[in-house]
């Protein structure tokens, strides 16, 4: 069964950082691009950033951009977001998705496989 297990989300004050975790199961991540996408209460999801499948070639968000960096380890199957000074406003569930085809994009419409989410809330 092919699965993405998302991990590392937590509670953490403003300026603080977290690293997300993004393991796949049932499959190798090496044929895929990787997204990470944010929903937060009411709003719509957001995609904020994207890594293709050989790492070569990443994408960000204004909204993240500087401050969120997306890596791959292929030999761990695994993608990992970190981010860094963290705004309450990044407080949302984040979930990772595989989208078949070597290129980056932050639509969310191109992907194929999505995990369940991990919560991060950015609080005081």
């Amino acid at each position: 069964q092919l699965q993405l297990v998302e991990s590392g989300g937590g509670l953490v004050q403003p300026g603080g950082s977290l690293r997300l975790s993004c393991a796949a199961s049932g499959f190798t991540l090496d044929y895929y691009a990787i997204g990470w996408f944010r929903q937060a209460p009411g709003k719509e999801r957001e995609g904020i950033s994207c890594i293709s499948r050989s790492g070569g070639s990443t994408n960000y968000a204004d909204s993240v951009k500087g401050r969120f960096t997306i890596s791959r380890d292929n030999a761990k199957n695994t993608v990992y977001l970190q981010m860094n000074s963290l705004k309450p406003e990044d407080t949302a569930v984040y979930y990772c998705a595989a989208r078949g085809g070597g290129w980056c994009t932050r639509g969310a419409m191109s992907y194929d496989y999505w995990g369940q989410g991990t919560q991060v809330t950015v609080s005081s």
